[in-house]
């Protein structure tokens, strides 16, 4: 490893999680804005090594810095006003940080920090089939959103007949609405109904 390429060549681990992606060069010392793709960055925040993906659509045109998967250390990654700035190892000036605006980033699901009992990474519950009390099954967790206060499961439901778009329900993640998730059997049994 040199000052010219301070990353190592890489197989991604097969339990790696993209969180988020290098934004554009911060300040002159080789810093780079970070775009998380949640509002919870402690893993971002704790990881000492990341993966980094070249950039995809029109951040990767051009890019020739890298190709396939790169390890690099992580020097400092802090909070800064409403978001992240991170300083790479090896990356020491601004024009080597903006050679790797646009990669993608990428962190060992083993690196996320043990989380207390009742809670989830999103990453957990995206796929995990959604019944209600009674057994009736209302779909999959496709997605999660943000919405202040708490979160809420997307849940993707089987077209009623072919050719149909599916349906999908929003399903408050509280414990009001959610009696019970297995992450480890992919299963949230709630309370509610197919026609809410």
């Amino acid at each position: 490893m040199n000052a010219l390429t301070p990353w190592t060549p890489c197989e991604p681990p097969a339990d790696a999680v993209e969180l988020g992606r290098l934004g554009a060069p911060w300040g002159v010392k080789g810093w780079l804005k970070l775009i998380p793709y949640s509002a919870d960055a402690d893993v971002l925040l704790g990881a000492r090594t990341w993966v980094l993906q070249p950039p995809a659509g029109r951040f990767g045109k051009g890019f020739t810095t890298f190709t396939g998967a790169v390890q690099i250390d992580v020097r400092e990654c802090k909070a800064h006003g409403d978001g992240l700035v991170v300083r790479l190892q090896g990356l020491d000036d601004r024009d080597a940080a903006d050679r790797l605006k646009g990669c993608s980033v990428w962190v060992s699901r083993a690196s996320f920090p043990a989380l207390a009992v009742d809670e989830y990474y999103w990453i957990d519950l995206i796929g995990c089939a959604v019944v209600n009390r009674e057994g009736v099954a209302l779909g999959t967790v496709d997605d999660l959103m943000a919405t202040g206060a708490t979160s809420v499961l997307v849940v993707k439901g089987q077209p009623a007949q072919p050719g149909e778009a599916a349906s999908e329900c929003l399903i408050p993640f509280v414990p009001v609405y959610v009696d019970a998730v297995d992450v480890a059997a992919k299963r949230i049994v709630v309370d509610w109904q197919p026609d809410y």
